[in-house]
């Protein structure tokens, strides 16, 4: 596609609704790069961090942990340290790997607001994934091998710390409708159905 015919799909994901293989999918049909744990790599090519210390505070706010306990080797001058330890600033530049990457072609990007970084771009489509909470147990119970109290307890937390940095940098409600243009439950048709019914979406929002 022609630079100004990329599609950059947004897609934020209840804990265990098969948000990530879905995002996946839809990078194959539209022949996009897929960006998830991806961009921490890119972050830390471009802030000059260890992608180990882009990862100890992925999708999380707040005070983030100590410098030392993370040992982490700065790729440029350890000034770095010094003029950008924020957290403000690890998002900064997360979201400047975020819009390098949509600047170079079609992308799908999977959490990580997203949504909002590429929010004055015209062609971006911005949707949610969510799943009945039994669903979303027995495919983390299937893919950490676990018991049903144990995948209920980890999305639970899992999801309320992604909830508090989306709405935190967003000013928006992480799931709510209004902060997306589609929102899609994926236990309902499957994920491969799901994916489908996203892909004649996108198609007809940019008349592809």
């Amino acid at each position: 596609m022609e630079n100004n015919k990329n599609v950059i799909i947004c897609v934020g994901r209840q804990v265990g609704s098969g948000g990530h293989d879905i995002a996946r999918m839809l990078a194959l049909d539209f022949y996009a790069k897929y960006y998830d744990r991806e961009l921490l790599n890119l972050a830390a090519k471009e802030s000059g961090f260890s992608e180990r210390f882009f990862e100890q505070n992925d999708e999380r706010r707040g005070i983030f942990r100590s410098l030392f306990n993370l040992r982490a080797t700065p790729v440029a001058d350890s000034s770095i340290y010094a003029n950008n330890f924020s957290q403000e600033n690890l998002f900064k530049f997360q979201s400047d790997a975020i819009m390098k990457a949509a600047d170079e072609g079609s992308c799908v990007f999977v959490g990580r607001c997203a949504d909002y970084v590429l929010r004055e771009r015209q062609n971006v489509v911005n949707v949610f994934i969510s799943a009945s909470m039994d669903f979303r147990v027995k495919q983390v119970m299937a893919k950490q091998n676990t018991d049903y109290p144990a995948a209920r307890k980890f999305i639970m937390q899992h999801e309320a710390t992604r909830a508090s940095f989306y709405n935190y940098y967003t000013g928006k409600k992480w799931g709510a409708a209004e902060s997306y243009d589609l929102c899609i439950d994926a236990s309902v048709l499957g994920l491969q159905a799901t994916e489908k019914l996203i892909a004649d979406f996108i198609r007809k929002r940019f008349g592809l």
